[in-house]
């Protein structure tokens, strides 16, 4: 089958001819229609995330697809069921063998496209903003990155659950996209000062940030008392120092979260979550932005958009 391969670090994708896998005890064998495609994808190549696959390995950490093969003891799932998954490898291939556990049914009004945009886009949000800061009605959400895939689905939830938000991206053009997906506020991170404008309107309540350096400097110093600070990765390319005095003074919460790591520790914050967003989704509550679908050949053009920052929400690559 044909696959996308890292095979050495650093470098772009090779397109490759490997063995079809099977489905083991517990997995299931699913026919990838699409694969979602995430800053973290980046990371892997270069050998900088928090996971280290040996070379060589098939990129992709998010599919939709159909169950071709169900393996032994595998009782939720059947074959010809349509399926995403969050299998942190394998995805940008003909085929993925997946742990049964990572799967879950979508709907049929989900389109295949927005099924690979959904999982770790809506599910890192929905996690962080909902079960891991507690964001209430009312409060006032500051949100980094506002226009990327995770930072969208933020803009997107925070509204639904009642914030005010604040969208912090880089130009005009992506800031609409952000406004367009509910934001109340925009902050041009190439002209604005982030610190002044969010104190200007009162003060940041929660925190989401996917950027780190000098972005989560200012929202540190922009937030208001008893605020909560989810940092959930460094697109900046720093990883900040958080002056603990800054915590003692305003009884502030860092909240340390990784979306990936629930799959391991309690899988059922995640399953419980995607059940919220499917019917969110399906009621018409939220619709993935895709910015770009390109074709399995082209996964390293695909990745170079996330990598310029030229995409907006999600960049899908189509496997058939």
């Amino acid at each position: 089958m044909r696959a996308m391969q890292v095979t050495e670090l650093g470098q772009p994708l090779r397109l490759c001819d490997i063995p079809k896998p099977t489905a083991l005890a517990g997995q299931v064998l699913v026919k990838t229609h699409t694969c979602g495609l995430n800053f973290g994808d980046l990371l892997i190549i270069k050998g900088t995330y928090q996971e280290k696959p040996e070379v060589p390995f098939t990129l992709g950490m998010e599919l939709c697809g159909t169950v071709t093969l169900v393996g032994e003891g595998v009782t939720n799932l059947q074959v010809g069921q349509r399926v995403a998954a969050y299998c942190g490898f394998d995805a940008l291939a003909d085929y993925a063998a997946v742990p049964a556990n990572v799967c879950v049914p979508i709907p049929d009004e989900m389109t295949d496209e927005h099924a690979a945009a959904f999982l770790i886009a809506y599910g890192t949000s929905h996690v962080a903003l909902d079960y891991k800061a507690n964001l209430k009605p009312g409060e006032r959400l500051l949100v980094l990155g506002a226009s990327g895939g995770i930072g969208l689905t933020a803009v997107e939830l925070g509204k639904i659950m009642g914030a005010e938000v604040v969208a912090v991206a880089r130009g005009a053009e992506k800031l609409e996209v952000a406004k367009a997906m509910g934001a109340d506020h925009l902050v041009n991170s190439e002209t604005d000062d982030i610190r002044e404008v969010v104190k200007s309107l009162g003060g940041a309540d929660v925190v989401y940030d996917p950027i780190g350096g000098a972005q989560f400097k200012a929202a540190l110093r922009a937030c208001n008392p008893e605020a909560r600070l989810i940092p959930l990765g460094f697109a900046s390319g720093e990883v900040p120092q958080i002056p603990a005095n800054h915590l003692l003074v305003k009884n502030l919460t860092v909240i340390g979260f990784y979306w990936g790591g629930y799959t391991r520790v309690n899988p059922k914050v995640l399953t419980d979550s995607f059940e919220v967003l499917t019917q969110w989704y399906v009621s018409g509550k939220i619709k993935p932005h895709v910015s770009n679908v390109l074709p399995l050949e082209q996964a390293n053009e695909a990745l170079n958009l996330l990598k310029t920052r030229k995409a907006t929400g999600k960049v899908v690559v189509k496997i058939d």
